[in-house]
């Protein structure tokens, strides 16, 4: 039997304290211990970014992260975009651009988006380009994907120039 853990986690704004063994994955933490099931499992080696996650707002391949070393910090699954009012607005890119097809590999494109958004420096295609060629996916080409985030970018931009951290003053 292997040892365990006690961790203590934020996800999506909710406090577990879990008892984890040392080999699992933060996914699989998420998936199986918290029950979020959004977060998807596919290549298990980093590749794809299905898993993608925010950690402290940061995105990262859920697969490659072990549940002991998330002990202490903050997770934003994909659970976290939608609230009571409905999808935000990266969801609702999505869906207006069609975006998706399987749906696959969408909660790990959002996440990616969502936490990669604010580190833009000018919101170009180009740009938008580079932060979603992270993740794999299969089946759109890329381009309504692009098209998405690149609205929502600069939609966000320009309600609040500050939104980018790396954007010139």
């Amino acid at each position: 039997m292997s040892e365990r853990h006690l961790i203590e986690l934020q996800v999506n704004g909710e406090p577990h304290e879990l008892l984890v063994e040392a080999r699992e994955t933060l996914v699989d933490v998420l998936r199986h211990r918290v029950g979020a099931t959004g977060t998807h499992v596919a290549c298990e080696h980093g590749i794809c970014g299905a898993c993608t996650v925010l950690i402290d707002g940061e995105p990262a391949r859920s697969c490659l992260v072990l549940g002991v070393m998330a002990d202490g910090h903050e997770i934003r699954t994909v659970e976290s975009l939608a609230d009571e009012s409905g999808l935000n607005d990266l969801q609702e890119a999505f869906t207006a651009c069609h975006s998706l097809q399987c749906g696959f590999c969408t909660p790990g494109m959002l996440m990616l988006a969502e936490g990669g958004i604010p580190h833009l420096e000018d919101t170009s295609r180009e740009e938008v380009r580079e932060l979603v060629s992270a993740n794999l996916c299969r089946c759109t080409g890329y381009e309504t994907i692009v098209d998405a985030v690149e609205q929502v970018a600069q939609q966000r931009r320009s309600e609040d120039p500050t939104v980018t951290e790396g954007a010139s003053a």
